[in-house]
């Protein structure tokens, strides 16, 4: 029974770099399997998987493109074999979504496959992926939203972006008020400007500089201040923590 089962599991979006990756390596360090995904690379896929295999854990790596919608049914097939396969279970413990894309363009230049394609990965595919994984996450698990600091404020370039991640907190309250009944937590996490290539932090000195300036801490954050707390998450010590959203950010903008 997967009650019984100590081992817990987390199925993370996007966990071959940046933010996702840490929280991979993070999980693991803490004695949690992990099943990551990736898309284009599965070169970095499998090497995150396998640092955490050869350190004692266990991980898997699947292939999964969360803009395609139409093949969440097949992956969710997918996941089921592989928890049967690899560890004799038929349910795992933890959901995080954190596979994203970023905008750097003006309203003005905003077309509308950009649009699309920020809304089919950002929003649309957290809904629909959780939808078709929900069935799969035990009773009284729990669901991790990756959102971002651009929900609470407002830079000239990602709009969209920022709107999503706003829409995709809301949406995080809906995830916790309908599987309530089930006593699977559902929180929201939203870093601040992260240096990495996806976080905005890999522009100009001056550019890192002017980012951290507004920051109370004086820093930049790093991927690893996200993988860590997020890991941290991932334990009965945040029993009682349900539909919210915590900034991971450094007290960016206070």
């Amino acid at each position: 029974m997967d009650t019984k089962n100590k081992t817990k599991i987390v199925l993370i979006t996007g966990g071959s770099r940046g933010i996702g990756k840490s929280i991979a390596l993070s999980a693991a360090k803490r004695g949690i399997d992990v099943i990551l995904t990736y898309n284009s690379n599965p070169e970095h896929g499998w090497a995150v998987a396998n640092e955490i295999n050869n350190g004692g854990g266990k991980a898997v790596a699947l292939h999964l493109d969360t803009s395609k919608i139409n093949t969440f049914g097949g992956f969710a097939d997918q996941v089921s074999q592989l928890l049967k396969d690899e560890w004799g279970r038929e349910h795992f413990d933890y959901l995080v979504n954190n596979a994203g894309i970023a905008q750097r363009s003006l309203i003005k230049d905003t077309t509308e496959e950009i649009f699309d394609e920020l809304v089919n990965v950002n929003f649309k595919g957290v809904f629909f992926l959780t939808q078709k994984l929900s069935t799969l996450i035990i009773d009284g698990g729990q669901i991790i939203n990756i959102s971002s600091a651009l929900a609470r404020f407002a830079f000239p370039g990602v709009a969209v972006y920022g709107a999503l991640k706003a829409g995709l907190e809301g949406l995080t309250r809906y995830f916790a008020k309908e599987y309530a009944e089930r006593k699977i937590r559902v929180n929201s996490v939203a870093p601040g400007t992260i240096d990495t290539e996806f976080g905005g932090g890999k522009g100009d000195e001056s550019h890192r500089q002017q980012i951290a300036s507004m920051n109370a801490l004086g820093r930049l954050g790093l991927a690893d201040d996200v993988g860590d707390f997020v890991a941290s998450l991932l334990s009965d010590d945040s029993r009682y923590v349900n539909a919210q959203r915590i900034e991971v950010g450094g007290g960016i903008m206070i």
